[in-house]
């Protein structure tokens, strides 16, 4: 049985701590980060991420070694909400490839764009071709990038078939993947839905919903990273899957519905 959400007013509280601590994300991204080195940026986002989940009483529990190398590393993760950016940022902070519609959002916008995210143009057919290049350079630049390839969300009792072309990057770099598994419990450790950002709802409903949950469980299960050197992407994407779809305990591949809008795909 799920527990009851908090009282309204309980809810409030938490939202409005939430917001306050987004609009000191974008005064950071936007006023402090370009004057840091990478490191201090990511220290940064690490630190603010973390305080989000506490601020949501989302217990994450890692499993695995996350950071494994150092740079020029892509995360490939499994999407179930939106939270999942920053339960990654919280452990390897990271670059996040999203859809292009988000830098014009009126806050979330700004934090993200101040975050290094790399936009892509869904409406470009050709667009990919531009994001691959430069993923590509920032990966070998020595920063990590994190995608999500299975193109939208789930309520993550499913994995969908990973698009490869998001692995390209990585193949270029001749870097590393690491297959991150991302799984929400309640605290009696039945899964959880309440993260989940599926179908057409609206972000205001699922974040609402969230700060409704009176305690969160999110498990990380990072596997041995993936060498892209001499590989290709098919096989590593192929690769990436399965080590997810182990992780999760889940069986062969599903067409479960998702959301095609989601944060960042």
């Amino acid at each position: 049985m799920s527990e009851a959400p908090l009282p309204l007013p309980h809810r409030a509280w938490r939202a409005t701590r939430v917001i306050v601590h987004v609009f000191h994300g974008v005064a950071l991204t936007s006023a402090v980060f370009p004057f840091l080195a990478p490191p201090r940026r990511d220290a940064i986002k690490r630190r603010w991420s973390r305080k989000l989940l506490h601020l949501l009483r989302v217990e994450a529990r890692l499993h695995g070694a996350i950071d494994a190398h150092g740079g020029n590393v892509l995360l490939v993760a499994n999407h179930v909400s939106w939270l999942d950016i920053f339960v990654l940022n919280a452990h390897r902070p990271a670059r996040f490839v999203a859809k292009s519609e988000l830098a014009g959002w009126p806050l979330a916008g700004r934090l993200i764009r101040g975050a290094g995210t790399i936009f892509i143009d869904r409406e470009r057919r050709h667009d990919t071709r531009r994001v691959n290049h430069h993923a590509a350079q920032a990966l070998a630049a020595g920063d990590v990038v994190a995608v999500f390839p299975e193109g939208t969300t789930t309520d993550g009792a499913t994995l969908l078939r990973f698009h490869a072309s998001l692995l390209q990057p990585i193949v270029e770099a001749q870097g590393h993947v690491v297959p991150v598994a991302i799984r929400y419990r309640s605290m009696d450790g039945a899964h959880s839905t309440v993260p989940a950002y599926v179908g057409d709802e609206s972000f205001a409903t699922s974040f609402w919903r969230v700060c409704g949950a009176r305690r969160l469980v999110v498990e990380i299960h990072a596997a041995a990273p993936l060498t892209a050197h001499g590989a290709n992407r098919r096989d590593l994407a192929r690769a990436a899957e399965e080590a997810i779809r182990t992780a999760l305990a889940l069986p062969g591949a599903a067409t479960a519905p998702g959301r095609s809008g989601d944060p960042a795909a």
